[in-house]
């Protein structure tokens, strides 16, 4: 499971509204008939329309600044693997999240009127979507870029021959697009993957939209606190801030799993793909050593994932810092791309 926090913004500015996040989440439903629409849910209710949700976020920024997120936006991406534990992708998402934002509550280092927050403190709405689209950033789309940009040029000759402004063979450009769109490193059903183009398997997952201040629009409650916990005095009073990110993480990991029977792999962990990125020695080390038939899900996960598996050592004597650095390069870039998040 993959969950990313972000600020939503418009150039160097904060969005003033969810307006266009909004509409954007709608695109699914742009297609399909009523009863097979996918409504916006909370705590309190699961057929809520777009308009209150933009309405209820944009009128609940009290005191906020241009330079101040007004929402985040939270996503909630399962695997393949934990969506097959699933009976009712909808409903079970629905039910999980909503635990799931009792953990991220949970994760406040925050009082309001002496007490903890609680999840009636805030204001959020979340969405389920089952489709996903390649993006620019996504390494098929960065690694096909060659193959696109020669395809690009070729039909633009075409184009020039066909204009009369060049002389040349379009029969014969025409065949070297198509070896190029053949030889194009990633494919999907027999076409180079390109960007825009909807990704293949269950892609369903969970968007959440969370406002910046609490329910009663008085408190500033903010995900992305660079404090995890500590105490500051403000006017006169002693007062906690900060949000732990690493324990919501795992919170929502072990809520999944808790409320699925999902048996979760050693590389699935956000635990574990934190320590990679912290100590890359650790992470192979502990790789290592798990159980045989844990080890080989863990390889099976990290290939699909497109991690340099050949390249991963198999004994203590090869844990050399040159060998970990090249493959840190390599698995970064799987971590960041991969649906599955690990």
């Amino acid at each position: 499971m993959y969950i990313t926090i972000t600020p939503q913004k418009l150039g160097s500015n904060y969005t003033q509204s969810v307006s266009d996040f909004v509409n954007y989440l709608e695109k699914e439903n742009q297609d399909l008939e009523l009863e097979n629409e996918e409504f916006f849910f909370n705590q309190y209710g699961d057929r809520i329309s777009a308009k209150e949700v933009v309405h209820e976020i944009d009128g609940n920024t009290a005191k906020l600044k241009k330079i101040e997120p007004k929402f985040y936006s939270i996503t909630v991406s399962p695997s393949k693997y934990e969506l097959k534990r699933l009976q009712n992708h909808s409903e079970d998402l629905k039910k999980c999240t909503q635990e799931v934002m009792k953990d991220y509550v949970s994760c406040f280092n925050r009082e309001i009127n002496g007490r903890p927050i609680t999840i009636d403190d805030i204001k959020y709405y979340a969405k389920i979507e089952h489709q996903r689209t390649f993006k620019g950033s996504d390494i098929k789309i960065r690694e096909n870029q060659a193959f696109a940009t020669k395809i690009l040029e070729l039909k633009k000759e075409i184009r020039t021959i066909q204009l009369g402004d060049k002389e040349g063979s379009i029969k014969t450009l025409e065949k070297e697009i198509m070896k190029l769109e053949r030889d194009a490193p990633h494919q999907q059903n027999g076409e180079r993957i390109v960007r825009g183009m909807k990704k293949e398997g269950n892609q369903t997952h969970i968007h959440i939209i969370v406002s910046r201040k609490d329910a009663s629009n008085a408190f500033s409650l903010s995900p992305g606190s660079k404090y995890k916990s500590s105490e500051v005095m403000m006017n006169g009073k002693l007062v906690k801030r900060g949000f732990d990110r690493d324990q919501f993480f795992t919170k929502a990991e072990q809520t999944f799993d808790r409320t699925f029977g999902y048996q979760r792999n050693f590389v699935e962990t956000y635990r574990a793909r934190k320590k990679f990125i912290k100590n890359s020695n650790f992470y192979f080390s502990a790789l290592l050593q798990l159980p045989t038939n844990e080890k080989a899900i863990a390889f099976k996960l990290m290939r699909e994932s497109g991690m340099p598996i050949q390249s991963i050592p198999t004994n203590s004597a090869q844990l050399a810092l040159k060998v970990f650095n090249r493959l840190r390069r390599g698995v970064e870039v799987a971590i960041k791309s991969s649906s599955i998040g690990i």
